[in-house]
C-alpha cells in the first residue's frame, strides 16, 4: 500500500472481496462502503446494459454520500446468448446454470464507473470477456460445487479458483477483468477521475 495521501479519498462502493482484492494490487489507500443497490434486472435488459447501469448505479450511490471522494463501482452479468446470468446464491440455481452453460460460450460483461460528485466526474468503461465451458458432466459440476460453494459468483463460474478446470479458453483484453473488476480500465478512470498512479 503507497504511502503517498492521495488527493481525495477513494472509495471502493463494493463488498466483494474479489474486487477489494484486485484494487489492493494498485496499492493506493481505499475504504469500501456498500452501496445498497437493488440488482433486479429490468425487463428486456441486456446483460451489457444490465452490467453497465449497476456499475453507474453503485458509484453513484456511494457517491452521494461521500461527494468529495473518488468512487469505484462495478458489476458483473454472465451474458449466455443474450440472457443475463447473476450470483446463484444457493446450490441448486449454481448447477442449473453450469449445465445450461456446458459447451457454449459465454461472455462475462464486466462494467466499472468511477464518480466525483465535487468535480462532475462520471465516467464508465465495460469489458467484455469470452469463455468457453467445456462439456461438463454432472458429476464434475457437482464435484466443482461442494468445492468451491461459488454462489457469489455472476454465472457460478470462479476463474481464479477451481473454476479454471470448467473452461475450455478465455478470450478477453484484461485478465483482471474475469475475477470482477477490469484494472486496466480502472486505471485509466482513476487518472482520468485525478488518481495519481505511479506518479
Amino acid at each position: 500500500m503507497s504511502n503517498t495521501p492521495l488527493p481525495r479519498p477513494l472509495i471502493l462502493g463494493s463488498t466483494s472481496p474479489y474486487r477489494r482484492e484486485l484494487l489492493l494490487r494498485l496499492r493506493l489507500p481505499f475504504e469500501v462502503v456498500r452501496p445498497n443497490v437493488d440488482e433486479t434486472p429490468h425487463k428486456g435488459e441486456l446483460p451489457m446494459a444490465l452490467a453497465q447501469r449497476l456499475a453507474m448505479e453503485k458509484a453513484l450511490a456511494v457517491a452521494r454520500q461521500h461527494p468529495q471522494a473518488v468512487v469505484i463501482g462495478s458489476d458483473q452479468v454472465a451474458d449466455l446468448d443474450g440472457e443475463p446470468l447473476g450470483k446463484p446464491g444457493n446450490h441448486e440455481r449454481a448447477v442449473a446454470q453450469l449445465q445450461r452453460m456446458r459447451g457454449h460460450t459465454v461472455v462475462f460483461q464486466t462494467a466499472v464507473a468511477v464518480v466525483c460528485i465535487e468535480i462532475g466526474f462520471a465516467e464508465q468503461a465495460l469489458a467484455q470477456v469470452k469463455v468457453q465451458f467445456r462439456q461438463l458432466s454432472d458429476e464434475a459440476i457437482e464435484t466443482y460445487l461442494r468445492a468451491e460453494e461459488p454462489y457469489d459468483c455472476a454465472g457460478s463460474a470462479k476463474s481464479e479458483g477451481l473454476g479454471i478446470a470448467l473452461l475450455e479458453r478465455i478470450d478477453n483484453q484484461d485478465p483482471s477483468a474475469l475475477v470482477g473488476l477490469p484494472l486496466i480500465h480502472t486505471c485509466r478512470l482513476l487518472r482520468a477521475a485525478g488518481v495519481p498512479l505511479l506518479n
